[in-house]
């Protein structure tokens, strides 16, 4: 009876365990800076989380993200201004294109 018991205990356990992680789905965020050469760097802002990511030709992309609503923000090079995109929205498991970010000087 006692083995029973351990083993309805561990079924029930792994069950609600593999349960419990079904349900996260991960997204993105991609985007491509012009011109290539006017960024020094991308960084995604989420309440008082920072992520930043490499650009390669201008092209920069954030994966793993969870649903939410994020602040994505891009440092730039002289004589080009900084920009913010905010409310960039991230749902189940989709990448948000944000397309062609041009910076102005």
């Amino acid at each position: 009876m006692k083995k029973l018991c351990v083993v309805l205990s561990l079924l029930i356990v792994f069950t609600l365990g593999s349960i419990a992680f079904t349900n996260i789905k991960l997204g993105g965020i991609a985007g491509k800076i012009t011109p290539t050469d006017a960024a020094s760097g991308v960084s995604l802002v989420a309440a008082t989380d920072t992520l930043k990511a490499q650009i390669s030709q201008g092209v920069f992309t954030f994966s793993n993200l969870k649903e939410g609503v994020y602040t994505v923000v891009i440092k730039a090079n002289a004589p080009y201004k900084d920009a913010v995109i905010e409310r960039v929205a991230v749902k189940d498991s989709a990448t948000t294109d944000l397309g062609e970010i041009k910076l102005v000087q």
